[in-house]
């Protein structure tokens, strides 16, 4: 297709190709990185970059075809954000796999969902607003200086993916080195007592945490700081002091125990307050948002804007949405089939389950939306807002259930649990979803695209990246098992991903309905969250803004292991003193502005490197073990027995990984210091 105004190309088939493949890619290294560390990261610059490469092959190319690309694979970012809620389903163990059109349709139509949602905001809170949308901006600034050079007159195309492939070959090697041959460790834990105190501390040696450092920031790495102290330097030395250790545990294991057990729900209530806490400040811009849209929709049709610039037809809103219903209510369906109860009572759970997620997933499509806009994509509270509506949904299922008497019939309990996660799992699709939605569109406005056309090629990307999810899944759950459910006996319960937030999804239904709960530590989390919320808005008051300290990543410097947080503190801290250096050598300010957009772009391009290599050698070495089990095969057919001692080569994992961080930290200066 072409646009309506001149004659560049923009949704082609090579296009929809391209970008298919890069969905698959990055749909994939999005799952192994979001159950190993709990996180995801925005595909749009990396897919952006690659686009660029590859296209500019063709004469007729253009800016606009690669926008599509990266509009299409951005998706890869999001829905893989499923894999939050999801594998709670063989957690709780109501599932013994993940099965494929289930998982699919499900994604598929909440994601659809969340794109259609997002079209009604895209007057108010992309053309007419002044929402930063870092990374859409940074998206569209790679795209425009595509075709012009670097220093030593390389194209930017060619070494943003020099740079992307140089993230990913180092950290795909160190992995292979851990994960596979295992001649490396992948990280090392410090622990010891003061009286009856533990003080425990770990770190990860993971290149893929350290390109999540680089992208976070220094606001949202010190953060993460002031929580892993908080947890790992007062709550878990306090409560191993005055609680007891009745299995005589290692005291490695017993401040585990009490981290998991105990001071992990109180992060979860920090999570949980801050996201309300967002919502609550978005109110009233949100519905400002809805009114301006709708008003200036009724514009666009009447010619008094440019009419050029549309979405998609309320007729093809109206049939997607019904569509995407229709989806829900027949996976719905097909789930009630696997209890024997009265049809009432399935056709109950059925309507008012796709009630809330549709009601629950508009609400948190436009907060989340407006969210992505304000402080980007990867830095939206997805998590803690999938945390309020499975709260929320529990408690709709438990007034059902005792009215129906459910809880009375066998089998019930569970089904009611594995009901609410699977009903989380649509409105999780569809916050995701519209959590990139607008970070595009305000891309595309920036280089002059059809939102229209956008809006399909992102509809396009929800649907195959949806059919990765489930094999994926399975593979990694088949080769290395999550927290609780290892799907073979003798499995290693030390290379099991940790899947932090669907762990937590399970804590928090299971609790509710079988009524064991950690509320204590819930409530105690939500007190620290309200006590940073007001602490953080007068820091930003005496300050003008200038500096902050954010809620939300506080609750995950507790919510999340010490040895995920150390390595993402320290690529953050990194990455301030990278920018520190640069302004510091150029004081002009045009000249330090754009040394500093090359900075960003390089530091985003190289992290997305270190992610990928690393996400894509652990789905390929989950192929290699399940292939070796499966023959009745070693699960480690890689590994190599050096013979050295266990402290030579923690040493010589120590000096290889910090000697990468230094090699990519001025790969990453160099070139914008040119």
């Amino acid at each position: 297709m072409k646009t309506s105004s001149n004659s560049m190309r923009e949704l082609t088939l090579r296009g929809i190709i391209l970008g298919t493949l890069i969905t698959l890619v990055f749909t994939a290294s999005n799952v192994y990185l979001g159950l190993k560390v709990g996180m995801t990261f925005a595909s749009s610059i990396p897919a952006a970059v690659i686009s660029m490469a590859v296209l500019r092959m063709f004469k007729d190319s253009s800016i606009l075809e690669n926008n599509i690309v990266q509009t299409q694979a951005s998706a890869a970012g999001c829905i893989s954000s499923i894999i939050f809620v999801m594998p709670a389903m063989v957690m709780i163990g109501y599932w013994n796999d993940f099965p494929f059109w289930q998982t699919f349709l499900i994604c598929a139509a909440g994601g659809t969902l969340g794109v259609i949602f997002t079209i009604p905001l895209r007057y108010a809170m992309v053309v007419k607003s002044n929402l930063p949308y870092p990374e859409g901006v940074a998206a569209a600034v790679i795209l425009k200086t595509a075709n012009k050079k670097t220093s030593d007159g390389e194209s930017q195309a060619k070494s943003g993916v020099k740079l992307l492939a140089l993230g990913a070959g180092l950290s795909s090697i160190f992995t292979f080195c851990t994960s596979g041959l295992r001649v490396l460790f992948d990280g090392f834990t410090l622990t010891g007592k003061v009286g009856a105190a533990v003080f425990s501390l770990g770190t990860g040696y993971s290149f893929a945490l350290l390109g999540a450092g680089l992208l976070i920031g220094i606001g949202g790495g010190f953060s993460l700081l002031v929580g892993t102290i908080l947890c790992w330097g007062v709550g878990v030395p306090v409560l191993t002091s005055i609680l007891p250790n009745p299995d005589a545990l290692a005291v490695e294991d017993f401040s585990s125990m009490i981290w998991a057990t105990k001071l992990r729900f109180a992060g979860a209530g920090c999570i949980a307050i801050s996201a309300l806490w967002t919502l609550i400040v978005l109110v009233k811009p949100i519905v400002k948002g809805l009114l301006d849209s709708m008003e200036l929709a009724k514009e666009a049709k009447s010619g008094q804007i440019d009419s050029r610039n549309t979405d998609l037809s309320f007729k093809q809103m109206i049939i997607y949405t019904v569509i995407s219903i229709l989806i829900i209510c027949g996976v719905f369906y097909k789930f009630t089939t696997n209890i024997d109860i009265p049809a009432l009572w399935s056709w109950s759970f059925i309507i008012l389950g796709t009630l809330l997620a549709v009601l629950i997933g508009f609400l948190l499509a436009a907060s989340c939306g407006y969210m992505a806009g304000l402080i980007g994509s990867s830095s939206s509270p997805i998590s803690g807002i999938t945390i309020i509506s499975v709260v929320v949904i529990s408690l709709c299922y438990l007034v059902l259930s005792g009215v129906q008497g459910m809880f009375n019939i066998e089998g019930g309990r569970e089904f009611v649990t594995a009901f609410t996660l699977f009903t989380a799992t649509v409105v999780n699709a569809t916050a995701c979803i519209s959590n990139d939605n607008l970070q595009d569109l305000k891309t595309g406005q920036l280089v002059g695209a059809s939102p229209k056309h956008q809006q399909v090629a992102l509809i396009i990307g929800t649907i195959i990246g949806a059919f990765v999810i489930a094999p994926v899944l399975e593979l990694l759950y088949n080769s290395y098992g999550f927290p609780g459910a290892m799907p073979r006996a003798n499995m290693d319960p030390s290379l099991a991903l940790n899947a932090p937030q669907a762990t937590l999804m399970a804590s928090i239904a299971k609790g509710i309905f079988n009524h064991h709960l950690e509320w204590t530590y819930i409530i105690i989390g939500l007190i620290l969250g309200a006590f940073l919320i007001v602490l953080n808005l007068f820091i930003k008051k005496i300050t003008k803004n200038k500096m902050f300290i954010a809620p939300l990543a506080v609750g995950l410097g507790i919510y999340l292991p010490s040895s995920v947080n150390v390595v993402i503190i320290i690529g953050a801290i990194a990455s301030y003193f990278i920018v520190r250096r640069i302004k510091h050598k150029f004081t002009d300010k045009e000249e330090q502005k754009n040394r500093l957009i090359s900075l960003d772009s390089r530091n985003n391009l190289m992290a997305a490197g270190l992610i990928v290599g690393e996400s894509l050698m652990g789905v390929l070495m989950a192929f290699v073990l399940t292939a070796s089990i499966s023959t009745g095969g070693s699960d480690a057919p890689l590994a190599i027995d050096l013979g050295l001692d266990a402290t030579v080569i923690s040493v010589i994992s120590f000096v290889i990984f910090f000697g990468g961080l230094i090699y990519v930290l001025h790969k990453i200066a160099s070139g914008s210091s040119k």
